[in-house]
C-alpha cells in the first residue's frame, strides 16, 4: 500500500528511509547528514532559534542508532537494549497526524495541533503563544504564529494560510540530535526533509516535513516522541554545546 503523505511535505529521495529494527534501533538508509542541533534562547529567555553542534558519521548501510536510550556509545546502538529494562513497543497511532488535530481559525491564520506528537522544544510560548498568536488579527501577529509552528520539530503545530496546503519550511533530508541546554538535557531524533519511517512489519508510517522520534526509550507514543525525556532528565553524554560557527535556523 503506497504511504501517506501530510500535506505540505515532499518526499526524501527513494534512497532514504528509517528501519526500526524488531526491539531494536533505528536502521537509517541513504547516509543523511547527522548534526547536533541546540534549542536556544533569544535574549529574552525565549526559546526561539536551533543552532548546530557536532557532526555524526551515517555513513554506514544502514546506521543503527539507538532507541532504547541506554547505549554506552550514542547516538549509536552498541546493542544495549537487549539487556536494557525498557519496553520497546511501538504504540503511536498509524493514522495521519492531521485526523486527530484541533484546528483553531484565527482571522489570519489557521492552526492545526496534535498535542501527542509534543516534543517539549517550547518555541510555542515565545511572543505570546502560539495558539493565543493564531487568534489576532495583523501581520506581525501572523509571522510569529507561523515562525513559532515551523520551528516545532515534531510538526504537532502546522500554520496555515488557506485549505490547500501548510506554510512549511524547507528541509532537505537530515538528522538532527536535538539537545535542551536550557534544561540540561538531550532531547528526541529530529527527522526532516520527508524520510520515511518504517514499522518492523513493512508499514510506512504517514510521511511528514518534521518528525522526532524517540531515543530516550520513555515515550509512550513510540517511536514518536512525547517529551517524556524532560521528565527522565535524558542525557545522551554528547558534546554540551553548540558549535560557535554552526548553522542556525
Amino acid at each position: 500500500m503506497k504511504p501517506q503523505v501530510e500535506p505540505g511535505t515532499t518526499v526524501a529521495p527513494e534512497k532514504y528511509r528509517i528501519v526500526i529494527a524488531d526491539g531494536g534501533p533505528y536502521l537509517v538508509y541513504g547516509q543523511p547528514p547527522m548534526v547536533q542541533q541546540f534549542i536556544m534562547p533569544n535574549g529574552e529567555g525565549e526559546i526561539w532559534y536551533f543552532k548546530e553542534g557536532a557532526h555524526y558519521s551515517t555513513k554506514d548501510e544502514p546506521t543503527a542508532l539507538c532507541r532504547c536510550g541506554y547505549s554506552k556509545n550514542k547516538p549509536y546502538c552498541d546493542g544495549s537494549h537487549e539487556h536494557a529494562d525498557w519496553d520497546p513497543a511501538l504504540t503511536a497511532s498509524t493514522r495521519p497526524l492531521l485526523e486527530d488535530a484541533e484546528q483553531i481559525d484565527g482571522p489570519e491564520i489557521t492552526l492545526t495541533d496534535n498535542e501527542k506528537y509534543c516534543a517539549f522544544a517550547r518555541f510555542c510560548d515565545a511572543k505570546g503563544r502560539v495558539w493565543n498568536l493564531a487568534e489576532e488579527e495583523g501581520q506581525e501577529a501572523a509571522e510569529l504564529t507561523i515562525r513559532e509552528a515551523n520551528h516545532c520539530p515534531a510538526g504537532r503545530l502546522s500554520a496555515w494560510k488557506d485549505d490547500k496546503a501548510p506554510v512549511e519550511p524547507h528541509f532537505d533530508p537530515g538528522l538532527g540530535l536535538l539537545e535542551d541546554p536550557l534544561l540540561r538535557i538531550s532531547s528526541a531524533l529530529w527527522v526532516r526533509g520527508g524520510i520515511p519511517v518504517q514499522h518492523p512489519d513493512g508499514f510506512t508510517y504517514e510521511i511528514r516535513n518534521r518528525v522526532t522520534l524517540c531515543r530516550c526509550g520513555h515515550s509512550s507514543n513510540k517511536p514518536f516522541c512525547d517529551g517524556t525525556h524532560a521528565s527522565f532528565k535524558f542525557r545522551d553524554g554528547l558534546p554540551n554545546r553548540p558549535d560557535p560557527n554552526g548553522e542556525e535556523y
